[in-house]
């Protein structure tokens, strides 16, 4: 019997000389597996799309090159604006309104007058075309941009690419200013010089003189891959952004799309989508024990009262949103049928979002800002292109469930500056954005300004872009 039972054993054994390495090979496999998954970035997947006419072509590979660009206008272009700007109809404000129901309608007569009398736009679509214009072809439309490199680069000074994003309602003409402090910081007294850009400022597909999308769906994360695309296309491996608005959205995307391509980010403005106790707990404590939760003073000042900046002032600046995220194309007739209702439209956002206070001003405070002239080539750049319905519809192909969605559980690795300006919409503070962007290398509280940061304190913010680049050059 001892003996019969001896083969039985040997088999046991020889089974367990198998069986235990090799479990303890599986596990030590899960074991690393899981170490390693825990430190892998996640990122955007980064897919492909067409947006053009019909079908994507099935042969033929798409017309990369990349095409000067001129803009243009005619007699007939400036006679039938004016035309219509004679026959507006004005409904006279109530008195005492000020900016509290929109846009005042005495003022709005002012602004119609100095359109049609004294704004010369062949001139300024000489300013326009100060900078080199192009468009290239992605994706089956055609996207228009700016590229401005630098006069000139000291020996051995390495010049960063920058791409600059804009948003609504704005247009590439927002960063005319910043521009040349970017390009020639010497020139402008900033700094040494030793921080040189050469900027890329695309319109947004819809926007402008960029091409809007004729298939639905196109929203911020579309965007980043055909900026990826463009920034690609011109040669660049490796690039800065910076953006503020939905250009704040894209440029996150980008950086969690591509990574290894995103030197740096840079924004002024920081959409955040904390939500449950914790983000109960920080709100109820920060007003009374700010450093328990992480806020400083300034953020307390910025933030409190909190129903009455969080949410009253929220909801009075809002409804826009409501009606471009849910059927842009209805309110979009008759702003793209009349110049005197898309300016009012336009210009009462850049009143209220570059200061709360403007809302007491019979002129919104539009001129103690930026000038006629400036705001009227904004609000043109819309009306020779008809692209204010297109611009409308981004706000709903990404104010969907499936959009805000798709990148809010994708954390931002790549080095990040942040710009919080004062007057800004909403206050995001550092303990905030340090959860969403995990590698936060410059907050700064600026002293003045709002929304349209390039547009309103170019300086200001073309010394923090160039501060963050230099730290980010440093590590």
């Amino acid at each position: 019997q001892t003996i019969l039972c001896l083969p039985r054993s040997f088999d046991y054994s020889q089974k367990n000389a198998v069986l235990v390495p090799a479990a303890a090979l599986g596990v030590g496999g899960m074991l690393v597996y899981w170490l390693t998954s825990r430190h892998k970035i996640k990122t955007i997947e980064m897919g492909d799309g067409w947006w053009g006419s019909g079908e994507r072509p099935l042969k033929g590979k798409e017309d990369e090159s990349i095409r000067p660009f001129k803009i243009e206008t005619s007699d007939k272009e400036i006679e039938d604006l004016h035309r219509r700007l004679e026959q507006a109809r004005y409904t006279p404000p109530l008195e005492g309104a000020a900016f509290h129901y929109g846009f005042n309608s005495s003022y709005l007569q002012k602004v119609v007058a100095y359109w049609r009398n004294q704004f010369d736009w062949r001139k300024q679509v000489e300013v326009l075309n100060k900078y080199p214009h192009f468009r290239t072809t992605i994706e089956g439309i055609d996207i228009h941009f700016i590229h401005v490199k630098p006069s000139y680069v000291p020996h051995g000074r390495a010049v960063q690419p920058l791409l600059m994003v804009h948003g609504w309602p704005g247009s590439f003409y927002e960063f005319y200013k910043i521009i040349p402090l970017l390009t020639e910081p010497a020139r402008h007294s900033l700094n040494e010089g030793d921080v040189v850009f050469e900027v890329i400022c695309p319109s947004i597909p819809g926007y402008g003189f960029s091409e809007a999308p004729h298939q639905k769906g196109f929203n911020t994360i579309a965007t980043a891959r055909i900026f990826h695309k463009l920034m690609n296309r011109l040669g660049f491996k490796e690039y800065y952004l910076q953006g503020g608005d939905w250009g704040s959205r894209i440029t996150t995307n980008m950086a969690q799309m591509l990574p290894q391509s995103v030197k740096g980010l840079h924004l002024n403005v920081v959409f955040t989508s904390k939500q449950g106790l914790r983000m109960m707990i920080s709100v109820m404590l920060g007003a009374y024990v700010p450093w328990l939760v992480g806020l400083t003073r300034e953020d307390v000042r910025r933030m409190y009262p909190f129903i009455q900046k969080n949410i009253y002032d929220l909801l009075r600046e809002s409804g826009y949103l409501h009606i471009q995220a849910t059927k842009p194309d209805t309110a979009g007739c008759g702003l793209n049928d009349s110049p005197v209702g898309l300016a009012a439209y336009i210009l009462e956002k850049f009143s209220t979002w570059t200061d709360k206070s403007f809302l007491h001003k019979d002129d919104g405070g539009l001129e103690s800002k930026y000038s006629l002239d400036e705001l009227l080539t904004n609000v043109m750049i819309y009306w020779v292109t008809s692209s204010i319905v297109s611009s409308m519809r981004f706000y709903k192909e990404n104010i969907s469930k499936e959009s805000l969605t798709a990148d809010a559980r994708v954390g931002v690795y790549v080095p990040t500056g942040i710009a919080a300006f004062p007057q800004e919409l909403a206050h995001t503070p550092h303990t905030w954005a340090k959860e969403i962007f995990k590698n936060l290398i410059t907050y700064s509280y600026m002293p003045r300004g709002g929304h349209f940061a390039a547009f309103e304190e170019p300086k200001l913010l073309a010394e923090d872009i160039m501060r963050f680049v230099r730290k980010v050059e440093q590590l």
